[in-house]
């Protein structure tokens, strides 16, 4: 129940950090959005340091840390790619899908099956995800050709990456693999921003927007790092994945945008989910 909770608050911080990150990528773009979202947390986190003082990890943690904050921001760049060459209606289902089930499969895997009933909870799960995740609730349509996945399917393995690298980074410690971790994406972004030769110029009525939405990104991930810590990987991650019912509720409530039929079934599906892996 403790990790399911903590995953819980992942989801919320997330689709709430998602939320605010689509309201700054309106007013600065996407990638200059992820950038300085990623660099606010990164402060934050410093910030964190001089208060809670924990042992500084081996260089081996610290490593493997920062390599899931760069493959997770690399997923992060490739999915900003497929929605702006107009995949969006695969691209964020097809990625938060393979997001989520890549732990599964590496829970099952090292940690063994977690029974039937939880099983079926994370077959609940994923189809939450799928459905919720659906540009306006349309459903995505078929694709033929290979070319159309390879960015959806990059920035699911990304994602699904980061969540088992940093289960294994942060066993032992949650605030030194955190700082490392966002290094590695700011540097990332950085890196990609010269070789694009954007501008990092950023208005300052976006400031505000950005470092709460780096207060929430950076919660999220504390969350999901004591979920993993207090139990399973598979749970975690999956429960952690359900965000877009999150921003989706958001977007709701003070956008007032619809909320289709499949995304509140998907909604529906999750709340089912939940219920079925605290048995």
């Amino acid at each position: 129940m403790l990790s399911i909770s903590f995953a819980l608050g992942a989801a919320l911080a997330w689709g709430a950090a998602d939320f605010t990150g689509g309201l700054a990528t309106r007013r600065t773009g996407p990638f200059r959005a992820v950038l300085y979202g990623e660099f606010f947390g990164l402060l934050l986190i410093i910030a964190a340091a001089f208060f809670i003082h924990q042992p500084l990890p081996g260089w081996t943690v610290l490593t493997l840390a920062a390599v899931a904050g760069a493959i997770g921001t690399t997923g992060l760049l490739s999915l900003f790619h497929a929605v702006i060459h107009g995949k969006m209606s695969i691209a964020m289902p097809v990625s938060a899908l393979l997001a989520a089930a890549l732990p599964v499969l590496v829970g099952s895997l090292v940690e063994g099956f977690p029974g039937m009933i939880a099983f079926l909870g994370f077959l609940l799960a994923l189809a939450a995800i799928w459905l919720i995740s659906q540009e306006d609730g349309k459903d995505g349509r078929f694709l033929t050709r290979l070319s159309d996945l390879r960015l959806p399917l990059l920035a699911g393995i990304g994602f699904g990456s980061f969540f088992i690298l940093m289960d294994i980074a942060a066993r032992d410690a949650a605030l030194w693999p955190m700082l490392a971790s966002r290094t590695g994406g700011v540097l990332i972004v950085a890196i990609y921003m010269l070789f694009r030769r954007d501008s990092w110029r950023l208005r300052r009525d976006v400031w505000p927007v950005l470092v709460f939405n780096a207060l929430l990104d950076v919660g999220g991930t504390a969350f999901y790092v004591l979920a993993s810590q207090s139990g399973r990987l598979d749970v975690a991650a999956v429960i952690s994945s359900l965000f877009p019912g999150t921003t989706v509720i958001l977007a709701a409530l003070f956008l007032k945008e619809h909320v289709s039929r499949s995304q509140s079934v998907g909604i529906l599906l999750a709340l089912t989910a939940i219920v079925f892996l605290t048995l």
